[in-house]
């Protein structure tokens, strides 16, 4: 399959209910929207975007409010789902569209899962990586968390203190992150003899579990390079803000209690990604939580940065996803 050179991309500043939205677009056609997860930016995508400029698509990869050179809103409650997905539908609108296939990875498959459940008329299909669909339901997501781990912290629950994850990640963001992304991929994650690195023992930190001296195999020095200078130049809050407001969501969703995403969707998990495995049950769901679902597919050896642990793969699996999908209206731009 033909690639568009990574040179022919264009960087964009849209107004939005954030300030701005940053984007990185290349191609034309139907619009694609691309939405990262944490701790990442648009950068997550640089694979994907030349190969779906190729194949005929508008391709928009975002960078989330509070990440790199968009907007950071001060208010912790300005990263709830709700702004978000008003932040994605603004970016079509700017673009001239009036639909997108939205695609998310991480924290981005759950904004992009909300996108498709609060905005139907905006975005057609939904492509969700690494994080499976679940619905909205259940006790209040800070009481799940709380339980989990025994005498240890979950990560979630760890991330909510304003301030305190940030102590220890901004002195040595670059470090950080090379932990945080060994420590989640196929070919550099701890052993399961192990202490997991999804947990803090009390009184420590997360870093203390991540792998030390080794980048994966996804991951250049040069890469790394551009996730740490996004980072040390903002900060971590605004990032860290998305798991602040889970409780938040929980309450906002409310209307949306067990509700099936019904547009065409896509799900590609890792098989080593504990998102994938602590979610088994959401996955076998699907047929009544996705009953638009055109494929679900689980990658042997793969981790959770999927899209850049295999990127050939989910190329294509991407692109046959949206060759399938219904043409979109022709009143579109």
């Amino acid at each position: 399959m033909p690639q568009t050179p990574m040179t022919d991309l264009t960087h964009r500043l849209v107004p939005a209910p954030a300030g701005r939205i940053h984007l990185v677009e290349q191609g034309t056609g139907p619009l694609v929207l691309l939405v990262h997860g944490f701790p990442e930016s648009w950068y997550s995508w640089r694979h994907q975007l030349p190969v779906l400029a190729a194949a005929g698509y508008r391709v928009a990869a975002v960078a989330v409010r509070g990440y790199g050179r968009s907007s950071k809103p001060e208010a912790v409650d300005a990263y709830r789902m709700s702004e978000l997905v008003a932040d994605n539908a603004a970016v079509v609108e700017a673009l001239g569209e009036e639909s997108a296939v939205v695609i998310g990875h991480d924290w981005g498959s759950n904004i992009a899962a909300a996108s498709a459940l609060l905005r139907p008329d905006v975005f057609r299909a939904v492509g969700l990586l690494s994080v499976p669909y679940a619905p909205r339901g259940g006790p209040k997501p800070s009481e799940i968390f709380s339980q989990m781990g025994g005498e240890e912290e979950f990560y979630v629950s760890y991330f909510q203190e304003p301030g305190r994850a940030e102590a220890e990640i901004e002195p040595d963001v670059r470090g950080w992150l090379a932990g945080i992304y060994a420590a989640l991929s196929a070919d550099t994650m701890p052993g399961s003899d192990l202490p997991d690195p999804h947990f803090v023992a009390r009184g420590g930190t997360l870093r203390e579990r991540f792998p030390a001296g080794r980048l994966p195999g996804w991951l250049s020095e040069r890469d790394l390079d551009v996730y740490a200078g996004e980072f040390e130049r903002t900060g971590m809050r605004g990032a860290l803000s998305r798991y602040r407001n889970m409780d938040r969501d929980w309450e906002d969703m409310a209307a949306f209690d067990g509700a099936p995403i019904t547009q065409p969707s896509l799900f590609i998990g890792g098989a080593q990604d504990a998102s994938t495995t602590w979610m088994g049950d959401a996955i076998k769901a699907y047929p009544s939580t996705l009953p638009g679902l055109v494929g679900s597919h689980i990658l042997e050896d793969c981790g959770h940065w999927i899209q850049q642990e295999r990127p050939e793969e989910i190329n294509r699996l991407l692109v046959d996803w949206l060759v399938s999908l219904p043409a979109r209206p022709s009143s579109a731009a």
